[in-house]
């Protein structure tokens, strides 16, 4: 895959300051959805390889006629507007990718202002609080679009691509945006009984693959939506609209009237077979190299270098061994991450899968031969209905009423070929009887596996 002076992931992220718990209090349950859909955007955006993260923001100090950028060697931002003082999100800038994006700018006549010492508003603020929460580690660009028409939005885009192309870094681009704010009547907004096309009609665009539609949408359905993200929807158009598209809705929800989306638009590690083949090397090859350092030397292996790209994430995973023969000789996980990165998350469920699982007998040495190993990295749980399982694609997650017991079960199991089988499993491992009251949740789940 080149990485190498290219926007190498896109998407759309929302901005409500309510999803933040420390603003949001009792209400995240609300949109929890978007939530755990923000921690699977970070782990693909870090998967990606970028080095740095464009964010353009609605909410921004904007200017009509030009582009807008926060300026400052550390950008900083904090949600004391919304009565929680002590939250706050900082990263670093990326002075050379900005001036080269406003060189690129500057040759079509488009104007990129320096905001200087602002504080970063919530349309960015709260994007970058739940990459950083979920592990994304880099440099940051901050910028805010214009009044000026979808055209110019699209080639200001184009503008920020080849920035990338002459910085030599790979990039990772978010539009921060909310859809229509007219869904119901107690919306903020007020309420439109059409507003819910114009989501309707985004959401649509992305899960066909689809994403040009976007800059095709009526203006006046915009006009009636009363949207805020539009505008930072075309940029990001504008800047991967010669990249292939592989769009992925991973959440949209309306819990308050306000359409929230969280979607993937370009992955370049979703057209790499290549790439995918060296991350299963690498995933399945720390596991193994865990396994056998502890079980030869008694001791934990301890890499020296820092993680890099997707084992830099803090996910949760489940570490499995199999015999060579594909019997299973021990399975342990963790549903949510426990550890500062996916690395250390799977060096301790390698050690314990080899000797902790109580249904087997610790490995020994001379069983390391004749191990397979495959690592399941999980995305963050969201809520689930019956209706929305799939025992293929998404792993499920059973829970008492009190959450006190859970049981889990992954997706792609031979033999569970039905939402009321992966069900049944998984109250069974939380020690749930049958007909208690449950909730459910379901996750994606990325496989590496050693052949």
């Amino acid at each position: 895959m080149e990485t190498v002076g290219s926007i190498v992931f896109s998407g759309i992220a929302p901005h409500p300051p309510i999803m933040v718990p420390e603003v949001g209090g009792e209400a995240i349950v609300d949109v929890q959805g978007s939530i755990a859909a923000m921690g699977e955007l970070t782990r693909r955006l870090i998967a990606s390889g970028a080095e740095t993260l464009v964010l353009i923001s609605p909410h921004a100090p904007l200017d009509a006629t030009a582009f807008v950028a926060y300026k400052a060697p550390i950008l900083h931002g904090d949600f004391k507007k919304f009565r929680a003082r002590g939250t706050t999100v900082e990263a670093p800038l990326d002075e050379p990718l900005l001036s080269a994006i406003a060189e690129e700018a500057k040759a079509l006549d488009y104007e990129v202002l320096n905001l200087g010492p602002y504080e970063l508003d919530h349309g960015t603020a709260v994007p970058l609080y739940f990459l950083l929460r979920n592990g994304w580690q880099g440099n940051v660009v901050a910028l805010g679009y214009s009044f000026l028409t979808n055209e110019d939005h699209l080639r200001f885009g184009a503008c920020i691509n080849r920035a990338a192309a002459k910085i030599g870094r790979p990039i990772g681009f978010i539009a921060s945006g909310d859809l229509s704010h007219r869904l119901k009547p107690e919306a903020p907004a007020g309420y439109n009984p059409k507003a819910y096309l114009f989501d309707d009609e985004v959401v649509a665009a992305l899960r066909e693959n689809a994403p040009q539609r976007i800059a095709e949408i009526d203006p006046e359905l915009r006009k009636l939506a009363g949207e805020c993200g539009y505008r930072s929807m075309l940029v990001v158009l504008g800047a991967t609209q010669h990249l292939p598209s592989s769009c992925d809705v991973l959440n949209y929800e309306a819990p308050f009237g306000v359409g929230y989306l969280v979607a993937q638009i370009t992955n370049a590690t979703d057209e790499d077979s290549e790439d995918l083949a060296e991350q299963v090397k690498e995933l399945t090859g720390l596991a193994r190299a865990a396994v056998e350092t502890f079980v030869s030397e008694g001791s934990q292996l301890k890499p020296i270098e820092a993680p890099q790209g997707l084992l830099a994430a803090r996910a949760g995973c489940f570490v499995s061994l199999k015999t060579l023969a594909g019997d299973l000789r021990g399975c342990i996980g963790t549903i949510e991450p426990q550890r500062d990165s996916l690395r250390d998350e799977i060096i301790a469920n390698a050690i314990s899968a080899a000797t902790r699982d109580p249904r087997f007998s610790p490995v020994t040495v001379n069983e390391l031969s004749q191990m397979k190993y495959s690592v399941d990295v999980l995305g963050a749980p969201e809520p689930a209905t019956m209706a929305e399982l799939d025992p293929v694609q998404y792993g499920v997650i059973v829970e008492d009423e009190r959450g006190d017991r859970r049981g889990l079960l992954l997706p792609d199991i031979e033999g569970v070929d039905t939402v009321a089988r992966q069900v049944e499993i998984a109250t069974r491992k939380a020690g749930i009887r049958s007909g208690e009251s449950v909730k459910l949740f379901r996750f994606r789940v990325d496989r590496f596996r050693e052949e």
